[in-house]
């Protein structure tokens, strides 16, 4: 679990607004929970949008409106029916715990064909498969993907993330190579296979 400090709140049009003191992976559409602001702002709340400038309310049409000559940076924005609340020095925190949950560790077994698991090989498989849904979840994010924790996107993305379970299964007890002073040259790099970069939709970001 992420868990951010709180610098500055307002709420405009029932949509409240906290900045944050450091930059942050909080995504459009997550879940966060606020606490030790106030009464108004402290709770659960759907991420509606991450703005960069002030914000100035909502228009005629329901579009959200900022004052583009005033940027704030590192901002959290969500629906929230309460009074006005101008902008104003705050304390508090957000609370942001994405957990991803696209395979299964029995999605993984299945494709390794290891189907006589024994309970070290389940437990390890539980293991990857919670690391495989939280780095190809992550992976995407940075590409600006924006994705259900609960529900993979699509099939190429479930079977990108399932054999990267499985790779960090095979490379269970291995290493890519010890640190060394000699002149037998560079160490070798590894990477993610192209296979599971073009199955994930990463081989370049979403967005500019």
């Amino acid at each position: 679990m992420a868990t951010y400090t709180v610098t500055n709140k307002y709420l405009v049009d029932n949509y409240a607004v906290l900045q944050l003191l450091t930059p942050n992976e909080i995504a459009v559409g997550q879940s966060i929970t606020v606490a030790g602001v106030d009464a108004t702002f402290n709770g659960t709340y759907s991420v509606y949008a991450l703005p960069q400038y002030l914000f100035m309310g909502v228009d005629t049409e329901g579009d959200l409106i900022f004052d583009y000559q005033i940027p704030i940076e590192n901002q959290v924005l969500f629906a929230k029916t309460a009074s006005d609340v101008i902008r104003t020095a705050s304390t508090g925190t957000i609370a942001y715990n994405p957990v991803c949950t696209w395979i299964t560790a029995q999605n993984i077994e299945d494709w390794l064909g290891i189907g006589t698991a024994t309970a070290a090989d389940t437990t390890f498989l539980t293991q990857c498969a919670s690391a495989a849904n939280a780095f190809c979840y992550r992976r995407r994010q940075e590409a600006g993907y924006i994705d259900s924790l609960t529900t993979s996107p699509s099939g190429d993305v479930t079977l990108g993330t399932i054999q990267y379970g499985g790779a960090l299964y095979r490379q269970r007890g291995s290493i890519d190579v010890f640190a060394s002073f000699s002149e037998m040259g560079t160490a070798p790099t590894t990477g993610l296979s192209p296979i599971i970069k073009q199955l994930l939709g990463i081989s370049r970001p979403q967005v500019a």
